[in-house]
């Protein structure tokens, strides 16, 4: 096993923000591969002949084996390690992704059931990623900038579809539906060299200075993660997950994810739908997905720092965690507006502003950096991110039934925007003070509280 034991680095260094960018490098491909299919949907369910419930399914394939695999994901992340876990990954998202595009070469039947299969093998693959982002965050950053590098890493999700979506939409429209696939997965296996030559643990990193280290560490960052040395992480065991399911914190934590990932899943897999069924061309569609993209990466930024900014000057971390969350949740709520508007322009701007919204709301990941217990940092991470992505088998099968059933996507928007309106209930009626969970077999971790009379008059 690889010694900690490192030469002495003197001088400063900024690692950890290269560690970020390609957190965010990796993410907006991760992103993209799950978007593949939506920007290709139309074409897709024209060439094979489908409905759009068959389309639903297929759509929602990734998110069941993507949720299932969560508690495994984190149990490795925890026992090998965020690098050699989050590589292999890599590795295999991108096959799927790749295989996917030969399924143009079956039978309709065949096609889509090999599609669905694939989606299924994606969902498992991608499952460790952003509880390893999570981690290596946790590992690589200060509590103070810890909201800040939570959400642009979460922000590669819209950066995915800023950059991603018009070059998928003109290969769709230019070429076919299966070369989307055949691209997207070999950049995927290229990332997955250059992260592994970037990214390794803290007190592994070969470039990394004293400094940094003593700078991250002094701040509240988790340098000891994946170290040969560092304390031995808690053993696996359901005891454990049903303390992390009986918390009501990390219950009201878990709702608002959920809620989150329901307008997410929207975006990533019915709004190129939308916006052909409301007239655009497919090409048009990708342009036009970017839009509100554009707007959910400000969003997602300003969030982080907005968070950050209110600890830095005081404020508490309940306070810090929820303004944003209060804020951009009830923002996102308006897109039902768009069932009032005949104007493509407008529709595109205040899906804009509810993706905005979404975004800054999307607090969700420093929230459970902040309350997770120190020696499951990886399994908290995957129950979170397990429980947020039931939203993910839910909300493209619901939209599915509801476009074949009414012709239209009015009701669809408007279980969106409840969606809006749940999340902001549950951070204020149920998840109460953010502080460290600790569990029933270790000692206290509390997370130290300033006031915050506003918010944590409504929190309890």
């Amino acid at each position: 096993m690889k010694s900690d034991v490192r030469p002495s680095r003197p001088g400063s260094s900024y690692i950890r923000y290269w560690i970020l960018v390609m957190l965010f490098l990796v993410t907006s491909i991760n992103y993209a591969d799950r978007a593949s299919m939506s920007i290709a949907g139309s074409a897709i369910k024209q060439a094979l002949g489908i409905s759009s419930v068959e389309l639903g399914f297929i759509f929602s394939g990734f998110a069941w084996s993507y949720v299932i695999a969560q508690i495994p994901g984190g149990a490795f992340l925890d026992r090998f390690g965020s690098r050699r876990v989050y590589i292999w990954s890599i590795i295999a998202w991108s096959s799927c992704t790749f295989a996917s595009g030969f399924c143009s070469y079956l039978a309709p039947g065949s096609a889509v059931i090999g599609l669905f299969i694939l989606r299924l093998a994606l969902g498992g693959a991608e499952a460790p990623s952003f509880p390893a982002n999570a981690r290596l965050v946790a590992a690589w950053f200060p509590d103070r900038e810890r909201g800040t590098a939570s959400a642009i890493f979460n922000a590669a999700q819209y950066g995915a579809l800023v950059i991603f979506s018009p070059l998928m939409g003109w290969i769709v429209q230019t070429y076919s539906w299966h070369y989307v696939f055949f691209v997207m997965g070999s950049l995927g296996l290229c990332s997955a060299v250059v992260f592994s030559m970037v990214v390794h643990a803290p007190l592994r990193h070969p470039w990394v200075s004293d400094a940094e280290l003593d700078l991250v560490r002094e701040g509240g960052g988790q340098v000891e993660l994946d170290a040969t040395k560092a304390p031995k992480a808690t053993t696996f065991s359901w005891k454990v997950v049903r303390e992390l399911l009986s918390n009501r914190m990390l219950l009201g934590i878990y709702l608002g994810q959920y809620c989150v990932n329901a307008l997410t899943f929207f975006f990533t897999t019915w709004f190129p739908v939308y916006l052909v069924h409301r007239g655009l061309s497919i090409t048009e569609a990708g342009f036009g997905a970017a839009i509100p993209a554009v707007a959910g990466f400000a969003g997602g930024v300003i969030g982080g720092v907005m968070s950050d900014a209110l600890v830095k000057r005081g404020h508490s971390l309940t306070f810090s965690r929820k303004l944003p969350v209060f804020l951009g949740m009830s923002m996102a709520a308006g897109i039902v507006c768009c069932n009032l508007i005949n104007s493509m322009t407008l529709v595109i701007a205040f899906m804009a502003l509810a993706f905005f919204g979404k975004a800054l709301g999307a607090m969700g990941w420093a929230v459970i950096a902040d309350a997770a217990p120190r020696t499951i940092a990886g399994l908290s991470g995957a129950m979170f991110n397990m429980v947020g992505n039931f939203a993910g088998i839910v909300t493209p099968i619901v939209i599915g039934y509801i476009v074949n059933t009414t012709g239209s996507f009015s009701l669809a928007l408007a279980f969106l925007a409840a969606h809006g309106v749940v999340c902001v209930l549950s951070y204020a009626f149920i998840v109460g003070p953010i502080q460290r969970f600790s569990l029933a077999s270790a000692p206290a971790d509390p997370v130290k509280e300033a006031d915050a009379p506003l918010i944590e008059s409504i929190a309890h």
